[in-house]
């Protein structure tokens, strides 16, 4: 699970990751990222509250667990693999995104950057499930918490 949720990946560790995206192309992808992401996050929700249970359910029965005749061993195993099923499965559905050049960066809410340039700099246009359209960005040093709002694009209708 470590690798799917925990670990941030940059552009270093994923030669496709170098993809650079205009605020357009960005915007353009955001149908196909965005039934990504709410997978992602609907199925992190329910492999973290399963992992909890599992984890409380192997401390209330301590040392029975590992008896052989252990009436719950089975279901108990199963319950593990369906898990690890379910991590192998998060894991692709950030695969698919880092396909795309997109970094996941918390699986909980949402949040993806896309690589870009700012001002002849390397950054990031920011995303979160749950918003219309790219609305940020951060440095690369600054991080999600110091997001600026992108300046605004002219629009076809103006007078």
């Amino acid at each position: 699970m470590a690798g799917a949720m925990g670990s941030e990946k940059h552009a270093s560790d994923n030669p496709s990751a170098e993809k650079q995206f205009t605020v357009d192309s960005a915007n353009k992808t955001l149908p196909l990222v965005r039934a990504i992401v709410r997978d992602i996050v609907d199925l992190y929700r329910d492999v973290t509250e399963r992992k909890g249970r599992l984890e409380g359910l192997r401390k209330r029965r301590g040392k029975a667990a590992q008896r052989q005749d252990d009436p719950y061993r089975e279901e108990v195993e199963q319950i593990q693999q369906d898990l690890e099923k379910d991590v192998a499965k998060l894991q692709g559905f950030v695969d698919e995104l880092n396909d795309i050049g997109i970094e996941l960066k918390d699986p909980a809410v949402g949040l993806v950057d896309f690589p870009t340039q700012m001002d002849g700099k390397s950054a990031y246009l920011c995303w979160q499930l749950g918003e219309v359209e790219v609305q940020f960005w951060h440095s690369i040093e600054a991080g999600y918490a110091n997001k600026e709002p992108l300046a605004p694009r002219p629009t076809d209708h103006a007078v």
